[in-house]
């Protein structure tokens, strides 16, 4: 016979999911005299951030990277006295092409002379069209016709190399997770317009990637956690949500071992992981699109553990594009005090998604002779290899951020933010500035708290 679940006390506000939009949300609300309790499927907090010790140090299984004009994420930092340093940059890029290895400096890769005046006017056709996004991108001039291009149509038309067209994709793969044909244009470019521009999204130095956390970025939310005390409950996956009963009525939360009741309910969880849970009454159409229509990306983030970091030895960054994957991007991973060398490596959209189905010892070998071929055989011989799948984490579905494909910002777009009800929406999804990082989950959670103020007793 099922159990049902017991009735906890009542609170002002239920947040579901403690990411960092909703822990912060649930601070502010705290902070401003409120009663609220946070609901973590997982035994632990930080959602898309998640930081463990491997070998000598603590590396980041998920997001890990804090980038200028990221400034709530920052003040937090500086709050709790979370320490940081730079992302290692120094030395040359390296990038796999048709079977060729070919060493650059800078942000752009050193293509064949055609190939790479392609990419710089493609790049400048990109940025300007990224300034003419207004907010909300609907509103933006042509915005029916930008929304129902996909990336790739756009490439095909503005990209006149295959060089070009693949330097740009392994970018675009990183940074959203899927393939270009995936992703709305309209999407992608108030994606970039919110993250100040698609350079910024890829550069390390004075972009995206310039920063890492010395005991990872999982440390912001647990600090945000240990604030919040015994207001947030793990292991707590949140099934249904009923907000069906009289005026007056409080909102119903259910969970495996326990009914939550609440004045109002803030889901600060992915779309797709929120259409998990049962709504009565259903959601109306335009918010069931949101969660039908921005599935996950799907990223696979290998840490590869080394006894001394050759590479730099060899004037490299450490930092490779290749072309053709599996592997999109490598980055110099080595811990903030050099006692830990690493590499981290990307694995994302297509290969991503069918990658743990493959023999574990074919995943490694395929990653080992992939960066072998870049950074000579010391490479091929980790102390230690860990792989995070993120499609296979039932309470993330996918890594790093949902996405819109052509389309979708025309239908579901204005229902993104929009409450539903007594039920608000959070996360990195829902964010105007840096959508899909960090930072966009912080302003998501202001965005939400100024929404519930005025309408709590």
């Amino acid at each position: 016979m099922q159990r049902t679940p017991a009735l906890a006390t009542e609170s002002d506000v239920i947040v579901v999911g403690a990411g960092l939009a909703g822990l912060a949300c649930a601070r502010a609300l705290a902070r401003a005299g409120r009663s609220v309790r946070v609901l973590e499927a997982r035994a632990r907090v930080g959602g898309r951030t998640w930081s463990e010790r491997m070998g000598n140090a603590v590396f980041d299984r998920g997001g890990q990277w804090l980038g200028p004009g990221q400034d709530r994420l920052a003040a937090l930092v500086r709050e709790y006295s979370i320490a940081t340093f730079p992302t290692w940059d120094e030395g040359r890029k390296l990038l796999e092409y048709r079977g060729e290895v070919l060493a650059y400096d800078g942000t752009i890769p050193k293509l064949p002379a055609l190939a790479l005046l392609d990419l710089h006017l493609g790049l400048r056709r990109l940025d300007a069209l990224t300034r003419q996004v207004a907010r909300p991108p609907l509103s933006t001039p042509d915005a029916p016709r930008l929304d129902g291009t996909s990336v790739a149509q756009w490439m095909d038309a503005q990209l006149h190399t295959d060089a070009a067209r693949a330097v740009v994709a392994a970018a675009l793969r990183v940074v959203f997770g899927a393939e270009p044909e995936e992703i709305s244009l309209l999407y992608a470019l108030d994606y970039a317009r919110a993250g100040g521009g698609f350079m910024k999204l890829v550069e390390v130095r004075g972009g995206a990637q310039e920063t890492r956390f010395v005991n990872g970025a999982q440390s912001v939310a647990n600090a945000l956690a240990a604030e919040l005390g015994d207001r947030v409950q793990p292991g707590a996956p949140v099934r249904a949500i009923d907000q069906s009963g009289a005026s007056g009525a409080p909102v119903v939360v259910v969970s495996d071992a326990w009914r939550f009741t609440a004045e109002r309910v803030v889901v600060a969880v992915p779309p797709a992981l929120a259409a998990g849970i049962a709504y009565t009454p259903a959601l109306p159409p335009p918010r069931e699109q949101v969660h039908q229509r921005m599935p996950m990306g799907a990223t696979v983030k290998v840490h590869l553990l080394y006894d001394r970091p050759f590479w730099r030895a060899r004037g490299f960054s450490g930092e490779a594009v290749f072309e053709r994957g599996p592997i999109s991007v490598v980055f110099d991973n080595t811990s903030h005090d050099g006692a830990q060398p690493a590499l981290v490596a990307f694995i994302v959209g297509d290969p991503a998604r069918t990658w743990s189905l493959r023999p574990e010892d074919v995943r490694r070998e395929t990653v080992l002779s992939l960066v072998g071929r870049l950074f000579g055989e010391a490479a091929r011989r980790p102390t230690a290899y860990v792989e995070v799948d993120w499609s296979t984490e039932p309470y993330s579905r996918g890594c790093p951020v949902g996405v819109f494909a052509a389309g979708s910002v025309r239908v579901a777009g204005p229902a993104l933010q929009a409450p539903t009800g007594r039920i608000h929406w959070a996360g990195t999804e829902t964010a105007t500035v840096f959508t899909g990082y960090m930072e966009g989950a912080l302003q998501s959670a202001e965005r939400v708290f100024d929404e519930l103020m005025p309408l709590l007793p």
